[in-house]
């Protein structure tokens, strides 16, 4: 029943991302050699290959939030900072700044800080940056899997090479975002910590000028 409902969605994804077609007609060709013993036609998460099949499925179905649980553990933690920071940020600007400099800061921040987590900010940022479109162009099937303890390397028929490290749970997490998460995380940081400062200042003025 699992394989069938895979297969479907399969399918489904061919038909918007030719890129995929290779990959996944396999899995649909093992589906059919493997159902009378009953084993499935994905490789499970917790190998390479089956991250990566999730991943492919996950672009080619426009549903970019799903990627965020085949990424690395330091670039989920990254995602979660970076919502969190966000969120309190465009929160203290909504409360204390003043309306002139308020519009500027929101339409920068509120893309990741009115998201509903971390991989809500994953995925939205993922689609503003490029990311996603990028994947869709460079995605295709799988030609070799090389692996080194816990890290692996997909390398697909077009030659592009997907770096991947294997979690805590065993799932392995896609790494090449994760410098990008890092470096955005941290930003939003210091944009929060500059927004705390400003926000106080904000406030004791008004305390002041207050009759």
């Amino acid at each position: 029943m699992q394989g069938s409902t895979w297969a479907r969605s399969a399918l489904r994804a061919v038909t918007r991302s030719p890129l995929l077609l290779g990959l996944l007609a396999l899995a649909l060709l093992v589906e059919v050699g493997t159902k009378a013993a009953g084993r499935r036609p994905f490789p499970p998460d917790t190998t390479p290959a089956g991250a990566y099949a999730r991943i492919a499925l996950a672009v080619a179905e426009r549903r970019p939030k799903d990627i965020f649980a085949y990424l690395e553990t330091e670039a989920q933690w990254a995602s979660f900072t970076l919502h969190q920071a966000r969120k309190d940020a465009c929160d203290k600007v909504r409360a204390s700044y003043p309306v002139e400099q308020r519009e500027k800061l929101l339409d920068t921040w509120k893309e990741e800080g009115d998201s509903a987590d971390g991989p809500d900010a994953f995925a939205r940022l993922a689609v503003a940056r490029g990311w996603i479109a990028r994947l869709e162009r460079d995605l295709s099937g799988v030609g070799r899997i090389e692996i080194q303890g816990d890290r692996a390397t997909i390398v697909t028929a077009r030659g592009t090479r997907y770096p991947f490290r294997r979690r805590e749970n065993g799932i392995w997490g896609l790494t090449i975002f994760t410098a990008d998460l890092a470096t955005e995380a941290e930003r939003a940081t210091r944009d929060l910590e500059m927004v705390e400062r400003a926000a106080s200042d904000y406030e004791r003025a008004k305390t002041l000028t207050s009759p």
